[in-house]
Protein backbone atom coordinates (compact mmCIF):
# COMPACT_ATOMS: atom_id res chain seq x y z
CA UNK A 1 0.00 0.00 0.00
CA UNK A 2 3.03 2.95 1.02
CA UNK A 3 4.49 1.61 -2.39
CA UNK A 4 1.43 2.52 -4.10
CA UNK A 5 1.22 6.02 -2.27
CA UNK A 6 4.64 6.58 -2.98
CA UNK A 7 4.63 6.07 -7.28
CA UNK A 8 1.49 8.03 -7.00
CA UNK A 9 2.95 10.32 -5.77
CA UNK A 10 5.93 10.35 -8.22
CA UNK A 11 3.74 11.10 -11.24
CA UNK A 12 1.30 13.77 -9.46
CA UNK A 13 4.44 16.07 -8.14
CA UNK A 14 6.19 15.17 -11.38
CA UNK A 15 3.30 16.33 -13.25
CA UNK A 16 2.91 19.73 -11.02
CA UNK A 17 6.57 20.95 -11.53
CA UNK A 18 6.34 20.88 -15.12
CA UNK A 19 3.36 22.66 -15.08
CA UNK A 20 4.26 25.00 -13.07
CA UNK A 21 7.77 25.37 -14.87
CA UNK A 22 5.39 25.47 -18.32
CA UNK A 23 3.29 28.15 -17.26
CA UNK A 24 5.48 30.42 -15.38
CA UNK A 25 9.07 29.82 -16.87
CA UNK A 26 8.35 29.12 -20.48
CA UNK A 27 9.95 25.90 -20.24
CA UNK A 28 8.76 23.95 -23.79
CA UNK A 29 11.14 21.04 -23.33
CA UNK A 30 10.03 19.41 -19.72
CA UNK A 31 6.96 17.85 -21.15
CA UNK A 32 8.88 16.30 -23.82
CA UNK A 33 11.78 15.27 -21.22
CA UNK A 34 9.07 13.34 -19.26
CA UNK A 35 7.74 11.65 -22.20
CA UNK A 36 11.06 10.75 -23.46
CA UNK A 37 12.25 9.50 -19.98
CA UNK A 38 8.98 7.18 -19.92
CA UNK A 39 10.25 5.05 -23.30
CA UNK A 40 13.36 5.62 -22.14
CA UNK A 41 12.83 4.07 -18.88
CA UNK A 42 10.96 1.45 -20.20
CA UNK A 43 13.34 0.45 -22.44
CA UNK A 44 15.85 0.11 -19.78
CA UNK A 45 13.54 -1.57 -17.37
CA UNK A 46 13.33 -4.75 -19.88
CA UNK A 47 16.90 -4.67 -20.59
CA UNK A 48 17.68 -4.88 -16.85
CA UNK A 49 15.47 -7.90 -17.43
CA UNK A 50 16.83 -9.33 -20.32
CA UNK A 51 19.95 -9.36 -18.87
CA UNK A 52 19.53 -10.67 -15.76
CA UNK A 53 17.98 -13.31 -17.28
CA UNK A 54 21.04 -15.74 -18.19
CA UNK A 55 22.43 -14.52 -14.59
CA UNK A 56 18.96 -15.82 -12.86
CA UNK A 57 19.38 -18.70 -14.89
CA UNK A 58 22.89 -19.83 -14.15
CA UNK A 59 22.58 -19.12 -10.42
CA UNK A 60 19.14 -20.85 -10.08
CA UNK A 61 20.75 -23.54 -12.48
CA UNK A 62 23.23 -23.71 -9.32
CA UNK A 63 21.21 -23.88 -6.87
CA UNK A 64 18.96 -26.32 -7.35
CA UNK A 65 22.04 -28.48 -7.38
CA UNK A 66 22.67 -27.41 -3.99
CA UNK A 67 19.29 -28.02 -2.78
CA UNK A 68 19.29 -31.51 -4.51
CA UNK A 69 23.09 -32.01 -3.32
CA UNK A 70 21.98 -31.03 0.46
CA UNK A 71 24.44 -28.33 0.52
CA UNK A 72 20.99 -25.69 1.37
CA UNK A 73 19.95 -27.99 4.11
CA UNK A 74 23.67 -27.66 5.65
CA UNK A 75 23.81 -24.66 5.80
CA UNK A 76 20.19 -24.51 7.19
CA UNK A 77 21.73 -26.58 10.52
CA UNK A 78 24.55 -24.48 11.00
CA UNK A 79 22.66 -20.79 10.77
CA UNK A 80 19.85 -22.32 12.82
CA UNK A 81 20.29 -20.80 16.29
CA UNK A 82 20.98 -17.36 14.84
CA UNK A 83 18.10 -17.87 12.49
CA UNK A 84 15.48 -19.09 14.41
CA UNK A 85 15.49 -15.96 16.78
CA UNK A 86 16.20 -13.09 13.52
CA UNK A 87 13.43 -14.89 11.55
CA UNK A 88 11.02 -16.76 13.97
CA UNK A 89 8.69 -17.63 12.23
CA UNK A 90 10.51 -19.86 9.73
CA UNK A 91 10.69 -23.43 11.05
CA UNK A 92 13.64 -24.65 12.54
CA UNK A 93 16.03 -26.19 9.43
CA UNK A 94 14.10 -25.11 6.44
CA UNK A 95 16.10 -25.32 3.50
CA UNK A 96 14.85 -21.39 2.48
CA UNK A 97 17.53 -20.32 5.52
CA UNK A 98 20.68 -21.79 3.34
CA UNK A 99 19.34 -19.44 0.45
CA UNK A 100 18.79 -16.81 2.50
CA UNK A 101 22.74 -16.92 4.03
CA UNK A 102 24.04 -17.67 0.11
CA UNK A 103 22.09 -14.08 -0.76
CA UNK A 104 23.45 -12.11 1.87
CA UNK A 105 26.95 -13.84 1.34
CA UNK A 106 27.26 -12.55 -1.97
CA UNK A 107 26.09 -8.90 -0.99
CA UNK A 108 28.49 -8.51 1.60
CA UNK A 109 31.39 -9.53 -1.55
CA UNK A 110 29.91 -7.22 -3.21
CA UNK A 111 28.68 -10.11 -6.08
CA UNK A 112 25.34 -8.04 -7.07
CA UNK A 113 25.12 -10.31 -10.37
CA UNK A 114 25.21 -13.22 -7.52
CA UNK A 115 22.95 -12.03 -4.89
CA UNK A 116 19.86 -10.83 -6.94
CA UNK A 117 19.39 -14.43 -8.13
CA UNK A 118 19.72 -16.16 -4.84
CA UNK A 119 17.56 -13.80 -2.96
CA UNK A 120 14.70 -14.25 -5.81
CA UNK A 121 15.07 -17.88 -5.22
CA UNK A 122 14.84 -17.25 -1.15
CA UNK A 123 11.93 -15.06 -1.38
CA UNK A 124 10.37 -17.89 -3.07
CA UNK A 125 11.12 -20.03 -0.26
CA UNK A 126 9.36 -17.40 1.54
CA UNK A 127 6.56 -17.38 -0.19
CA UNK A 128 5.98 -21.23 0.26
CA UNK A 129 5.40 -20.06 3.59
CA UNK A 130 3.48 -17.21 3.60
CA UNK A 131 -0.01 -17.78 4.74
CA UNK A 132 -1.32 -14.73 3.04
CA UNK A 133 0.18 -14.72 -0.57
CA UNK A 134 -0.42 -10.98 -1.40
CA UNK A 135 0.62 -9.71 1.80
CA UNK A 136 4.75 -9.80 2.65
CA UNK A 137 5.13 -12.13 5.76
CA UNK A 138 7.62 -11.02 8.63
CA UNK A 139 10.69 -13.14 7.42
CA UNK A 140 10.38 -11.39 4.34
CA UNK A 141 10.46 -7.95 5.76
CA UNK A 142 13.37 -8.74 7.70
CA UNK A 143 15.24 -10.59 4.84
CA UNK A 144 14.61 -7.65 2.26
CA UNK A 145 15.61 -4.64 5.19
CA UNK A 146 18.78 -6.91 5.18
CA UNK A 147 19.34 -6.77 1.17
CA UNK A 148 18.45 -3.05 1.25
CA UNK A 149 21.03 -2.64 3.67
CA UNK A 150 23.66 -3.83 2.18
CA UNK A 151 26.35 -4.92 4.62
CA UNK A 152 29.11 -4.76 2.30
CA UNK A 153 32.78 -5.78 2.39
CA UNK A 154 34.29 -5.30 -0.54
CA UNK A 155 32.79 -2.49 -2.47
CA UNK A 156 35.17 -3.43 -5.96
CA UNK A 157 33.17 -1.66 -8.09
CA UNK A 158 33.17 1.73 -6.55
CA UNK A 159 37.05 1.84 -6.31
CA UNK A 160 37.17 1.22 -9.58
CA UNK A 161 34.88 4.01 -10.71
CA UNK A 162 37.69 6.56 -8.30
CA UNK A 163 40.36 4.69 -10.70
CA UNK A 164 38.67 5.77 -14.10
CA UNK A 165 38.29 9.33 -12.78
CA UNK A 166 41.70 9.90 -11.57
CA UNK A 167 41.32 9.41 -7.90
CA UNK A 168 44.88 9.61 -6.35
CA UNK A 169 43.83 6.75 -3.88
CA UNK A 170 40.96 5.16 -4.89
CA UNK A 171 41.02 2.92 -2.09
CA UNK A 172 40.47 5.55 0.53
CA UNK A 173 37.35 5.28 0.79
CA UNK A 174 36.98 1.20 1.74
CA UNK A 175 37.01 1.68 5.45
CA UNK A 176 34.57 4.40 5.56
CA UNK A 177 32.15 2.49 3.52
CA UNK A 178 32.83 -0.59 5.37
CA UNK A 179 31.82 1.13 8.82
CA UNK A 180 28.92 3.23 7.35
CA UNK A 181 26.96 0.07 5.75
CA UNK A 182 27.55 -1.49 8.96
CA UNK A 183 25.97 1.08 10.76
CA UNK A 184 22.58 0.84 8.44
CA UNK A 185 22.38 -2.64 8.34
CA UNK A 186 22.70 -2.42 12.45
CA UNK A 187 19.36 -0.09 11.99
CA UNK A 188 17.67 -2.33 9.63
CA UNK A 189 17.89 -5.15 12.22
CA UNK A 190 17.11 -2.74 15.07
CA UNK A 191 14.34 -1.21 12.93
CA UNK A 192 12.51 -4.43 12.08
CA UNK A 193 12.62 -6.36 15.44
CA UNK A 194 11.00 -2.88 17.16
CA UNK A 195 8.54 -3.26 14.86
CA UNK A 196 7.71 -7.14 14.94
CA UNK A 197 9.05 -7.70 18.87
CA UNK A 198 12.07 -9.52 18.44
CA UNK A 199 14.28 -9.45 21.14
CA UNK A 200 17.62 -8.69 20.10
CA UNK A 201 18.71 -9.09 23.76
CA UNK A 202 19.87 -12.58 23.95
CA UNK A 203 22.64 -14.57 24.03
CA UNK A 204 22.78 -15.95 20.02
CA UNK A 205 22.30 -12.63 18.62
CA UNK A 206 24.82 -10.78 21.00
CA UNK A 207 27.12 -12.78 19.76
CA UNK A 208 26.70 -12.86 16.08
CA UNK A 209 26.91 -9.26 16.36
CA UNK A 210 29.69 -9.16 18.93
CA UNK A 211 31.32 -11.48 16.18
CA UNK A 212 30.36 -9.53 13.11
CA UNK A 213 31.93 -6.12 14.82
CA UNK A 214 35.05 -7.94 15.60
CA UNK A 215 35.51 -9.23 12.05
CA UNK A 216 34.26 -6.05 10.50
CA UNK A 217 37.11 -4.67 13.00
CA UNK A 218 39.61 -7.43 11.82
CA UNK A 219 39.06 -6.45 8.18
CA UNK A 220 39.71 -3.00 8.30
CA UNK A 221 42.76 -3.49 10.49
CA UNK A 222 44.46 -5.70 7.77
CA UNK A 223 43.13 -3.46 4.71
CA UNK A 224 44.85 -0.52 6.66
CA UNK A 225 48.07 -2.34 6.48
CA UNK A 226 48.08 -2.42 2.45
CA UNK A 227 48.99 -0.48 -0.62
CA UNK A 228 46.24 0.54 -3.55
CA UNK A 229 46.95 -2.26 -5.46
CA UNK A 230 47.48 -5.13 -3.04
CA UNK A 231 43.82 -3.61 -1.80
CA UNK A 232 42.47 -4.15 -5.49
CA UNK A 233 44.16 -7.19 -5.81
CA UNK A 234 43.29 -9.13 -2.55
CA UNK A 235 39.53 -7.78 -3.23
CA UNK A 236 38.83 -8.66 -6.61
CA UNK A 237 40.77 -11.95 -6.32
CA UNK A 238 39.10 -13.19 -2.42
CA UNK A 239 35.65 -12.17 -4.27
CA UNK A 240 36.21 -14.43 -7.51
CA UNK A 241 37.36 -17.09 -5.43
CA UNK A 242 34.56 -17.49 -3.55
CA UNK A 243 32.05 -17.47 -5.93
CA UNK A 244 33.80 -19.95 -7.96
CA UNK A 245 34.33 -22.54 -4.86
CA UNK A 246 30.70 -21.97 -4.23
CA UNK A 247 30.14 -23.62 -7.87
CA UNK A 248 32.50 -26.20 -7.81
CA UNK A 249 31.01 -27.21 -3.66
CA UNK A 250 27.81 -27.41 -5.41
CA UNK A 251 29.01 -29.33 -7.90
CA UNK A 252 30.63 -31.57 -5.66
CA UNK A 253 28.02 -32.00 -3.81
CA UNK A 254 25.60 -33.51 -6.52
CA UNK A 255 28.17 -35.54 -7.28
CA UNK A 256 28.41 -36.73 -3.34
CA UNK A 257 24.36 -37.34 -3.71
CA UNK A 258 24.66 -39.28 -6.73
CA UNK A 259 22.13 -36.85 -8.43
CA UNK A 260 21.84 -36.11 -12.41
CA UNK A 261 23.96 -32.41 -11.80
CA UNK A 262 23.27 -31.31 -15.10
CA UNK A 263 19.82 -32.37 -15.20
CA UNK A 264 19.50 -30.67 -11.61
CA UNK A 265 20.95 -27.36 -13.19
CA UNK A 266 18.77 -27.37 -15.99
CA UNK A 267 15.80 -27.49 -13.92
CA UNK A 268 16.84 -24.83 -12.20
CA UNK A 269 17.93 -22.50 -14.91
CA UNK A 270 14.45 -22.59 -16.34
CA UNK A 271 12.92 -21.66 -13.13
CA UNK A 272 15.37 -18.27 -13.78
CA UNK A 273 14.02 -17.61 -17.29
CA UNK A 274 10.25 -17.90 -15.46
CA UNK A 275 11.25 -15.54 -13.33
CA UNK A 276 13.16 -12.96 -15.22
CA UNK A 277 10.09 -12.57 -17.61
CA UNK A 278 7.54 -11.90 -13.96
CA UNK A 279 9.58 -8.94 -12.78
CA UNK A 280 9.41 -6.84 -16.10
CA UNK A 281 6.17 -5.11 -15.12
CA UNK A 282 7.30 -4.20 -11.64
CA UNK A 283 10.84 -3.06 -12.94
CA UNK A 284 8.90 -0.89 -15.35
CA UNK A 285 6.30 0.17 -13.09
CA UNK A 286 9.31 1.56 -10.52
CA UNK A 287 11.74 2.67 -12.96
CA UNK A 288 9.35 4.66 -15.39
CA UNK A 289 8.18 6.77 -12.22
CA UNK A 290 11.63 7.57 -10.66
CA UNK A 291 12.86 8.37 -14.33
CA UNK A 292 9.61 11.22 -14.88
CA UNK A 293 10.28 12.40 -11.09
CA UNK A 294 13.53 13.26 -12.22
CA UNK A 295 13.04 14.71 -15.62
CA UNK A 296 10.25 16.97 -14.34
CA UNK A 297 13.33 18.85 -12.51
CA UNK A 298 11.72 17.92 -8.90
CA UNK A 299 14.72 16.06 -7.97
CA UNK A 300 16.39 19.47 -8.26
CA UNK A 301 13.70 21.21 -6.70
CA UNK A 302 14.08 19.32 -3.53
CA UNK A 303 17.98 19.40 -3.30
CA UNK A 304 17.99 23.40 -3.80
CA UNK A 305 15.16 23.34 -0.75
CA UNK A 306 17.34 21.25 1.36
CA UNK A 307 20.24 23.33 0.75
CA UNK A 308 18.42 27.04 1.53
CA UNK A 309 17.25 25.07 5.21
CA UNK A 310 20.55 24.14 5.99
CA UNK A 311 22.18 27.45 5.06
CA UNK A 312 19.60 28.75 7.10
CA UNK A 313 20.17 26.74 9.84
CA UNK A 314 24.51 27.74 9.92
CA UNK A 315 25.34 24.44 9.09
CA UNK A 316 28.25 23.83 7.42
CA UNK A 317 26.82 22.70 3.73
CA UNK A 318 29.86 21.01 1.71
CA UNK A 319 28.17 17.76 1.68
CA UNK A 320 24.95 19.21 -0.13
CA UNK A 321 26.93 18.36 -3.46
CA UNK A 322 26.58 14.97 -2.80
CA UNK A 323 22.88 14.80 -1.42
CA UNK A 324 21.73 13.68 -5.25
CA UNK A 325 23.21 10.46 -4.70
CA UNK A 326 21.28 9.91 -1.23
CA UNK A 327 17.96 10.59 -2.37
CA UNK A 328 18.27 8.65 -5.60
CA UNK A 329 20.08 5.71 -3.60
CA UNK A 330 16.37 4.64 -2.52
CA UNK A 331 15.10 4.99 -5.71
CA UNK A 332 17.65 3.62 -8.24
CA UNK A 333 20.57 2.05 -8.36
CA UNK A 334 21.91 2.71 -11.68
CA UNK A 335 20.66 6.90 -11.33
CA UNK A 336 22.83 6.69 -8.02
CA UNK A 337 25.66 5.40 -9.75
CA UNK A 338 25.38 8.32 -12.77
CA UNK A 339 25.60 11.13 -9.68
CA UNK A 340 28.15 9.49 -7.90
CA UNK A 341 30.47 9.29 -11.21
CA UNK A 342 28.85 13.25 -11.88
CA UNK A 343 29.70 13.77 -8.20
CA UNK A 344 33.46 12.77 -8.74
CA UNK A 345 33.59 14.62 -12.44
CA UNK A 346 32.41 18.07 -11.31
CA UNK A 347 33.78 17.88 -8.04
CA UNK A 348 36.68 16.31 -8.49
CA UNK A 349 37.49 12.69 -7.52
CA UNK A 350 39.21 13.31 -4.14
CA UNK A 351 37.08 16.43 -3.51
CA UNK A 352 34.91 15.77 -0.14
CA UNK A 353 31.87 15.79 -1.88
CA UNK A 354 33.63 13.36 -4.25
CA UNK A 355 34.36 10.74 -1.77
CA UNK A 356 31.06 11.36 0.43
CA UNK A 357 28.86 10.64 -3.13
CA UNK A 358 31.05 7.08 -2.91
CA UNK A 359 30.13 6.50 0.60
CA UNK A 360 27.23 6.78 0.00
CA UNK A 361 26.33 5.00 -2.94
CA UNK A 362 28.40 2.12 -0.83
CA UNK A 363 26.47 2.43 2.11
CA UNK A 364 22.98 0.72 1.20
CA UNK A 365 21.18 -0.74 -1.44
CA UNK A 366 18.14 0.72 -3.51
CA UNK A 367 15.39 0.02 -1.54
CA UNK A 368 12.77 1.12 -3.93
CA UNK A 369 14.06 -0.98 -6.95
CA UNK A 370 14.99 -4.21 -4.60
CA UNK A 371 11.48 -3.92 -2.85
CA UNK A 372 9.74 -4.13 -6.73
CA UNK A 373 11.74 -7.07 -7.80
CA UNK A 374 11.76 -9.16 -4.95
CA UNK A 375 8.47 -8.63 -3.60
CA UNK A 376 6.64 -8.52 -7.46
CA UNK A 377 8.60 -11.76 -8.19
CA UNK A 378 6.15 -13.38 -5.98
CA UNK A 379 2.98 -11.13 -6.20
CA UNK A 380 3.43 -9.32 -2.88
CA UNK A 381 1.10 -6.34 -3.08
CA UNK A 382 0.99 -5.36 0.46
CA UNK A 383 4.38 -4.31 1.66
CA UNK A 384 3.54 -3.33 5.35
CA UNK A 385 6.10 -1.95 7.24
CA UNK A 386 8.99 -2.78 4.71
CA UNK A 387 9.09 0.56 3.26
CA UNK A 388 9.60 2.62 6.80
CA UNK A 389 12.17 0.21 7.37
CA UNK A 390 13.77 0.32 4.43
CA UNK A 391 13.81 3.91 4.52
CA UNK A 392 15.05 4.24 8.34
CA UNK A 393 18.09 2.08 7.08
CA UNK A 394 18.98 4.05 4.33
CA UNK A 395 18.61 7.33 6.76
CA UNK A 396 21.09 5.28 8.99
CA UNK A 397 23.21 4.78 6.37
CA UNK A 398 23.36 8.00 4.53
CA UNK A 399 23.55 10.33 8.14
CA UNK A 400 26.88 7.20 8.99
CA UNK A 401 28.52 8.40 5.62
CA UNK A 402 28.16 12.08 5.91
CA UNK A 403 29.36 11.40 9.41
CA UNK A 404 32.41 9.80 9.06
CA UNK A 405 33.23 11.19 5.85
CA UNK A 406 33.71 14.82 7.82
CA UNK A 407 35.48 12.46 10.40
CA UNK A 408 38.06 10.95 7.59
CA UNK A 409 38.18 13.55 4.71
CA UNK A 410 37.55 16.84 6.55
Amino acid sequence: MVLNYIWIAFFVIAFVVALVRLVFWGDLEVFPAIINSTFDSSKTAFDISLGLTGILSLWLGIMKIGEQGGVINLFSRILGPLFSKLFPDIPKGHPVTGSIFMNLAANMLGLDNAATPLGLKAMEGLQELNPRKDTASNPMIMFLVLNTSSLTLIPISIMVYRAQLGAAQPTDVFVPILLATFFSTLAGIITVSLYQRINLLNRTILLFLGGTSLLIGGIIYFFTTLGRAQIDAYSTTFANVFLFVIIIGFILAGVRKKINVYNAFVDGAKEGFQTAVRIIPYLVAILVSIGVFRASGSMDFLIQGISSLIDWCGIDNQFVGALPTALMKPLSGSGARGLMVDAMSTYGADSFVGRLACIIQGSTDTTFYILAVYFGSVGITKTRHAVPCGLLSDLAGILAAIFICYLFFN
